[in-house]
């Protein structure tokens, strides 16, 4: 008798803590580069996943104006489902539809190579520095050498992420050396609403069109981990490299 009442008041107390414990499960988005534009002035990719929280399907498309470093004007295009039972198969292709039109209309379909990637299953990397080149005619052959260093801190925000989560909002800034040269390709300053409010950052891959010429148009994918309903968030940021 004792021994069931131990048991039941031990499950009780389980049961309490998974409510009072917050889940860490978090959203990590996946990635799908869609390409470049024929000229390699526009970048476009789409990010998707399953809603923490709502347990929602979403797909945004994001369409990166490489030149100006900015969204083309109509994008990123996002969709998400309303109810659980709408698949990420659906919702995908309801988001690829609507940006159709965007994406012909900028002669989005040249294909892309990926230079160097630290992929989310790969041990003993942590995502802060990268290095890549061109890759060369013969197996295993590199042109170049080229390392990427990201660093964060905190920075301001146009999200009260200090009321809301109770710490300041973390930037990034991305560098690439050559050799001796080392050159700040980004530096965040304030961060726009659109960013959250981000814990800390990876280098995700390096990319570039499949042309004759691809560095100039390099460009960097930075994972993003921002604060969420279950944990953290990963979503993608893409930043010209700037040869």
């Amino acid at each position: 008798m004792v021994q069931r009442v131990a048991r039941r008041l031990l499950g009780l107390l389980g049961a309490l803590v998974l409510l009072v414990i917050p889940a860490l499960a978090g959203d990590r988005a996946l990635i799908e580069v869609i390409g470049y534009s024929r000229d390699s002035h526009y970048l476009a990719f789409e990010e998707f996943g399953i809603q923490d929280g709502s347990g929602f399907a979403y797909s945004t498309v994001y369409v990166i104006d490489l030149v100006e470093d900015n969204w083309v004007v109509g994008t990123p295009i996002r969709k998400l489902a309303d109810k659980e039972e709408t698949s990420l198969l659906e919702v995908r292709a309801e988001a690829r539809e609507k940006a159709g039109e965007t994406l012909a209309t900028l002669g989005i379909d040249a294909p892309v190579q990926v230079l160097a990637m630290a992929a989310d299953g790969a041990p003993d990397m942590d995502g802060q520095s990268l290095h890549f080149g061109l890759p060369g005619y013969g197996i295993g052959d590199v042109m170049g050498d080229y390392r990427l260093t990201l660093s964060t801190g905190e920075v301001q925000a146009m999200t009260p992420c200090n009321a809301w989560f109770g710490a300041r909002a973390i930037g990034f800034s991305l560098a690439v050396a050559d050799g001796d040269q080392t050159r700040l390709v980004h530096q965040d300053d304030t961060l726009p609403r659109s960013r959250g409010c981000p814990v800390n950052y990876r280098i995700y891959a390096v990319l570039a069109p499949w042309v004759d010429d691809p560095l100039p148009h390099a460009v960097a994918l930075i994972s993003i981990y921002a604060q969420g309903f279950e944990g953290p968030d990963r979503r993608f940021l893409a930043v010209p490299l700037g040869f």
